[in-house]
């Protein structure tokens, strides 16, 4: 398949779907991540063939030859976004063409075939509408999207491989803070770091994510929530948290985050907040934040708010920082202004409550 053709979808609903009153119970408390839709969506490629037999049909295990290439060359890529119901009844998705967008990008670093953009969200579109009944009704609900793609041929050797399989799968979310937004506690690693430059830091892979294990669990043995890297050269400037970007607000307003320089994922919400707080009158910065100026200027009070951002949880207050040496608050542990206005902002953008003048809501249903 070129760039330019169009795939049609074969549509197979799902002969079992779950009940409505079973689906009714799971989606009173899904949580996140753990409860499943009816259906999923595949897609095929294969050298010299292109994209073919595109489906939309019951969601169920993947048949895997123990020598598929994936499970022993890593060649997987993935996205994530969600899908919101409006007041109105209207299902909506936020940016899915900046997800196409980056999950070509990722498939040309991991040398795996590219999908067309169209296609990506063609996807998305199709699994949304099936299965449009598993999306919350309560105003925190959202169905989250996991669109993936892996090496499928069968072959031991050290080479881009020949077929893959692209998926869509779909996840109720309920609130991701219950109970409402808590401030949470991150660890500064001392001695593991995410990506080097010219490795896949700005792929959205899953070897990036297996490398940040270890990392994210002495940060729960620290008794914290997250864990944040340092770079991989110097081991002085902050990258990025376990799995979100970071933000740093000061005392005259602007707002400061690492520059996208290879080795931290290019978030689809953190160039958002970018933009909206921009227009919210804050000046805006890309540039190096050190731990050690971190530490300095929380305890000094230039620095009033720190906060992390990404898909699951959106905006979420970092309040209180740890490491080997010591810990520090920031702005006295609590949620800051600036802070919680953008989380608002988004939100209501994403769930169709404020303006789009930058046309991010993307409408499905």
């Amino acid at each position: 398949m070129s760039g330019g053709d169009k795939l049609d979808f074969e549509i197979r609903p799902n002969p079992a779907p779950v009940s409505a009153a079973d689906r009714a119970a799971l989606l009173a408390n899904p949580g996140f991540g753990r409860v499943f839709t009816d259906h999923m969506v595949t897609i095929r490629y294969a050298d010299g063939k292109g994209w073919y037999d595109a489906r939309v049909e019951a969601r169920a295990p993947i048949p895997m030859d123990p020598a598929a290439a994936v499970l022993h060359y890593a060649q997987e890529i993935f996205e994530g976004l969600k899908a919101y119901r409006g007041g109105d009844g209207s299902v909506t998705m936020f940016r899915p063409e900046a997800n196409a967008a980056r999950f070509v990008a990722s498939a040309r670093r991991l040398a795996m075939p590219e999908l067309p953009p169209e296609t990506f969200v063609e996807s998305l579109r199709r699994l949304v509408e099936i299965d449009q009944a598993w999306i919350p009704e309560d105003e925190d609900g959202s169905l989250y999207l996991r669109p993936f793609m892996f090496a499928s041929e069968v072959f031991l050797g050290v080479r881009p491989a020949n077929e893959y399989l692209y998926c869509v799968i779909a996840s109720p979310a309920g609130a991701y803070f219950a109970g409402g937004v808590k401030p949470v506690t991150v660890w500064v690693s001392p001695d593991y770091t995410r990506a080097a430059p010219g490795g896949t830091g700005a792929a959205k892979c899953g070897g990036n994510y297996a490398a940040s294990l270890a990392a994210q669990a002495e940060a729960i043995e620290a008794g914290c929530d997250q864990v944040v890297f340092l770079d991989a050269v110097e081991r002085r400037f902050v990258d990025e948290l376990g799995g979100m970007n970071v933000f740093f607000v000061y005392d005259d307003g602007t707002l400061v985050t690492p520059p996208l320089s290879g080795t931290i994922l290019p978030g689809i919400t953190r160039d958002a907040v970018l933009t909206l707080a921009a227009e919210a009158g804050h000046p805006v910065r890309e540039s190096p934040v050190s731990f050690a100026d971190w530490q300095a200027d929380a305890a000094s009070g230039r620095l009033r708010e720190v906060f992390a951002c990404g898909t699951a949880a959106v905006i979420t207050p970092i309040g209180g920082v740890r490491f080997p040496d010591g810990e520090f608050l920031i702005g006295g542990g609590e949620p800051g202004r600036a802070t919680m206005a953008l989380r608002q902002k988004l939100a209501d953008i994403q769930r169709g409550r404020a303006a789009d003048p930058h046309g991010w809501v993307t409408p499905i249903i």
